[in-house]
């Protein structure tokens, strides 16, 4: 290639950029996975279901099923809404398989 047909540095080849500002993206809104007490359901199951679906520690599992045992209600866990309704449709499914009727709910965190 001659000089002459060679792109010189002073050339319009340069790369334009453009500058944009930077988008601010919201948090997703995130869900409280609550499960219920019922009288049938055994605790075995729900500190299973705690362990394989919401990756608890044996003493963490323990600890939820208990509260829900005492109190009613436990949270399971905390979760983008889609997560969170994977699991609650999860743990239904696999309560209905065991013949269990155990609910559970979710609600939006406050925050």
């Amino acid at each position: 290639m001659s000089p002459k047909h060679r792109p010189s540095e002073d050339s319009d080849s340069a790369v334009v950029t453009e500058t944009r500002k930077k988008e601010k993206l919201d948090r997703p809104k995130l869900y409280k996975v609550l499960l219920h007490n019922d009288n049938y359901t055994t605790m075995e199951f729900v500190v299973a279901v705690l362990r394989e679906v919401f990756h608890k520690s044996e003493v963490d599992a323990t600890v939820i099923m208990l509260a829900v045992h005492r109190t009613g209600v436990g949270l399971a866990g905390v979760y983008t809404y889609e997560i969170a309704e994977t699991k609650v449709r999860l743990v239904e499914a696999l309560a209905r398989q065991q013949e269990f009727p155990l609910k559970l709910s979710m609600e939006p965190e406050e925050g």
